[in-house]
C-alpha cells in the first residue's frame, strides 16, 4: 500500500507480521509492577477492545508479555512500516488541510531524530507521550484523513473518542492529557492507570503535537543563560555553565550554551542520548575522564572558548571533582527529568545505567533510596559552589522539590512566601519578570513545505517586522527585543533544525500577531507553503506551575490553575485549529496544570482574523493575571495593551503602602 493508503486504512483488518525488538533504538525503561492480578486482566481487556474479536486469541498472550516485559502495552506489532518524519502537508490524504497540518505535527513527534522512545511513542522527558499505544495512533491518523471543516476529533490522554459535528471555527482536535481527579493525581497513580492503558502523560508539547525538538528550548535556555551571566555581571566569554540532562529537552543547554558564548559542560548517564547529540551537532564534544575534562576545561576558560564538553557520567561527579579541583563554576543548573525521579529521570551515582534501569524496575524501593541519596550528595556539592560564588537556578526541572523531598539541604534560612528554598526557580529571577511578565513567551512555528528556504523566508520575515517594532519600542522591552533580533538573525548558522522546519522566537502579543499576519500575506502571495503557529506551553499564559512557570507570583494564586483552563477554552473560541489542556509536564504529574495550541495559516482572510483574535487572548490572559498579582512589568504590559486595544478591561490592583501593613 502506499503512504496514504497507510494513513486511511487505520487499525489493518489483517494482522501484520510481529514485529522484533529493535535494541539499536533508544527505548523507555521498564515500568515497575503496579497492577495487581484482577487490574493486568482489565488492562488486557482496554487493549484488546481496539481489534476485531477474532484477533484475540493471538494478541492476548503477546500483549500479556509485553505487560509483564516493559510495564505497559504499547502493541509493538501495529508500529508502521513507513518512515515516521514530517512529510509536506500536500504528501497527507484527506479533506482538510487543518487536519493534514495536525498529521504532519504528530509524526513530527515521532519522528526518530526528534523522538526520545520512538517506539514507546514518547517524545520527551522519559514519560510525555502522543499516544499510549500503536493502535491510538493508527486510529486517529484514519480520523484524521476522513474528517472535513464542520468536524472536531476529541482525544481522551491518546484514545482518539471519535469525530463530532461541528463549525469550520472550532478547533479541528481537542485534546486531554492526565486530567484526573486532584485525589488520584499521585506519582504511582499515572503509574497505574496509565498501565490500565486509561490516561497518559503528555508532558507539554508532546501530547499536544506542537515539539520541534530541542529547538523548542534553545531559546529560552539562551535568553536564561545570557541573563543568569548578566545577573552576576559577567561576560559569557570564558565563563562556566555546568548542569546535566542531554535527552529531550534538557538536549537544548549545550547548543544554547554555544549560542550565549561560554563554556558549557553538560552530564548525561545515557550513552545513546550522548552520543545521539554529538551527531546532531548540538554537543561538541564527549568526555568520560573526569581528570580530562578538568585539564579540557581549565584550557577552555583560558583561551575563552566556546565550546560544549558532554561528560558521559553522572553530574554528581562532576560537581565533586570540580569542587575538590577548585574549579570556579559561574553559573549552574540541572535539566535532568525529575519529574519523572523513579522511572528513568534521574539516575543514581555509583552504578551503570544499565544496573539502574535492572533495579528501577526489579527492585524499586532500593531504587527510590540510592536517587534520593544522590540527591542529597547532588546538593551537598552545589552548596560547596554557592558559597564560592557560583549562581546556581532550578531549571524548572522538579530539582529543588525533590531535593527537599530526600531531605537534602535546599531550605532557605529565612523562607517566605514563594521563597521556600535556598535557591531561585529561573522563572522566579530570569524569565518571570523579564519575560513573562511582560508577554514574552516560546512562540512557534512549522513550515508545512518542508522546505528550508521557506523557513529562511519566514526567518527574514519575522527579523523585518522585529527591526520595525524595536523603533517605537519603550525603554522596558528594549532589551528582549535586541536579544529576539540576535536570535533570529544566528537562526540559520545555529543549525537548529532537528524534524521539521520550525524555528521558535521568543516575542510578545504585538510581535506574535504582526509575524503571523506577515505570514499570512506571504503565503496568500505564493512566497511560501502554509505555515502551523504554536507556542510552548512554557509561556506567559499557558501554564499554572508553582515552582516553575507561575513561581513569581507571590500573591498567594501560585497553586491556582484557572488561568490554564480559561487559556484553552479562550483560544478555542477564538480560532485555534487544535488546543490542548493536560496535567504533569516539566514538573511532574500533580504538580501542574498546562495548555497549548496550534493554529494553520493558509493565506485566507479567515486565517487573518483568528490569529489576530486568539494570538491577543492567548497572551494577555496571562498578563492580566501576573498584573493581578503585583507583578511590575506586567502591570506596565496590560495598561500597554489597554491602550493599544480599546475593547480590553482589565481590573489592575491598587498597591497598598508597605510600612502601614
Amino acid at each position: 500500500m502506499t503512504f496514504q493508503e497507510q494513513i486511511q486504512q487505520g487499525i489493518p483488518h489483517q494482522l501484520p507480521q510481529a514485529k522484533p525488538y529493535e535494541t539499536n533504538i533508544n527505548h523507555a525503561p521498564k515500568r515497575k509492577e503496579i497492577l495487581g492480578e484482577e487490574e493486568k486482566k482489565l488492562a488486557l481487556k482496554n487493549a484488546l477492545r481496539y481489534f476485531d474479536p477474532q484477533f484475540h486469541a493471538a494478541l492476548i498472550p503477546e500483549f500479556k508479555k509485553e505487560l509483564e516485559d516493559y510495564g505497559r502495552i504499547y502493541m509493538y506489532r501495529f508500529r508502521p512500516d513507513y518512515e515516521m518524519k514530517a512529510r509536506p502537508i500536500t504528501d497527507y490524504p484527506g479533506k482538510s488541510e487543518q487536519a493534514k497540518a495536525i498529521m504532519l505535527m504528530i509524526q513530527n513527534n515521532l519522528d526518530y531524530a526528534v523522538a526520545q522512545h520512538p517506539h514507546e511513542l514518547i517524545t520527551y522527558g522519559g514519560n510525555g507521550a502522543v499516544f499510549s499505544n500503536w493502535a491510538q495512533y493508527l486510529l486517529t491518523m484514519k480520523y484524521l484523513s476522513e474528517m472535513t471543516d464542520e468536524q472536531t476529533l476529541v482525544m481522551y490522554s491518546g484514545h482518539p473518542m471519535g469525530l463530532f459535528p461541528s463549525h469550520k471555527d472550532a478547533p479541528r482536535v481537542v485534546v486531554t492529557n492526565g486530567m484526573m481527579i486532584p485525589n488520584y493525581s499521585k506519582p504511582d497513580d499515572w503509574e497505574k492507570f496509565n498501565a490500565l492503558g486509561v490516561t497518559q502523560y503528555g508532558q507539554m508539547t508532546a501530547g499536544s503535537y506542537m515539539y520541534i525538538g530541542p529547538q523548542g528550548i534553545v531559546h529560552g535556555t539562551t535568553i536564561t543563560v545570557l541573563n543568569a551571566f548578566r545577573k552576576i555581571k559577567k561576560e559569557p566569554k570564558g565563563g562556566l555553565f555546568v548542569t546535566s540532562g542531554l535527552g529531550g529537552m534538557s538536549g537544548a543547554q549545550p547548543k544554547a550554551g554555544n549560542i550565549a558564548g561560554c563554556v558549557t559542560v553538560c552530564a548525561e548517564v545515557n550513552p545513546k542520548i550522548t552520543k545521539i547529540r554529538h551527531e546532531q551537532k548540538w554537543v561538541n564534544e564527549i568526555h568520560e575522564d573526569l581528570d580530562e575534562l578538568v585539564k579540557r576545561v581549565r584550557e577552555a576558560q583560558q583561551n575563552n572558548e566556546t565550546v560544549s564538553l558532554a561528560y558521559l557520567g553522572n553530574i554528581v561527579e562532576v560537581w565533586e571533582k570540580f569542587d575538590e579541583e577548585d574549579l570556579r563554576i559561574d553559573i549552574g543548573s540541572d535539566q535532568t527529568s525529575l519529574h519523572n525521579p523513579w522511572a528513568g529521570g534521574y539516575y543514581p551515582v555509583g552504578q551503570s545505567f544499565e544496573e539502574s534501569n535492572r533495579m528501577m524496575a526489579e527492585d524499586p524501593e532500593l531504587f527510590r533510596e540510592k536517587v534520593q541519596e544522590t540527591l542529597r550528595r547532588h546538593a551537598a556539592a552545589i552548596n560547596k559552589h554557592t558559597r564560592k560564588g557560583t549562581y546556581f537556578f532550578d531549571y524548572g526541572n522538579a530539582f529543588l522539590l525533590e531535593a527537599s523531598r530526600a531531605g537534602a539541604d535546599v531550605m532557605a534560612e529565612n523562607p517566605t512566601l514563594g521563597r521556600e528554598f535556598k535557591y531561585p526557580s529561573y522563572v522566579q529571577d530570569i524569565m518571570g519578570p523579564m519575560c513573562f511578565d511582560y508577554g514574552f513567551g516560546p512562540f512557534r512555528w512549522v513550515c508545512t513545505s518542508g522546505k528550508p528556504e521557506d523557513l529562511q523566508k519566514t526567518d527574514d520575515i519575522a527579523c523585518a517586522v522585529l527591526e520595525e517594532m524595536i523603533k517605537n519600542s519603550p525603554e522596558e522591552i528594549q532589551q528582549q527585543m535586541k536579544d529576539n533580533i540576535r536570535w533570529i538573525k544566528g537562526a540559520q548558522e545555529n543549525k537548529l533544525v532537528v524534524g521539521s522546519q520550525a524555528r521558535i522566537l521568543y516575542a510578545d502579543a504585538e510581535g506574535r500577531m504582526k509575524i503571523a499576519e506577515a505570514f499570512n500575506k506571504a503565503i496568500n502571495n505564493g512566497e511560501i507553503g502554509p505555515v502551523v503557529l504554536g507556542r510552548d506551553h512554557h509561556d506567559v499564559s499557558g501554564t499554572d506551575s508553582p515552582y516553575r512557570e507561575t513561581s513569581n507570583i507571590y500573591d498567594g494564586s501560585r497553586f491556582t490553575a484557572d488561568m490554564a483552563i480559561h487559556n484553552v477554552i479562550g483560544d478555542s473560541f477564538r480560532g485555534a485549529t487544535w488546543v490542548s489542556i493536560h496535567n504533569g509536564g516539566g514538573v511532574g504529574w500533580g504538580e501542574v496544570i498546562n495548555g497549548g495550541f496550534g493554529m494553520l495559516l493558509d493565506g485566507s482572510d479567515d486565517a487573518d482574523r483568528r490569529l489576530k483574535s486568539m494570538l491577543f487572548w492567548d497572551v494577555n490572559n496571562g498578563i492580566s493575571r501576573r498584573s493581578w498579582a503585583r507583578n511590575e512589568g506586567a502591570i506596565f504590559a496590560i495598561k500597554r495593551a489597554m491602550e493599544a486595544e480599546p475593547k480590553l478591561k482589565v481590573t489592575l490592583p491598587n498597591l497598598v503602602d508597605e510600612n502601614l501593613l
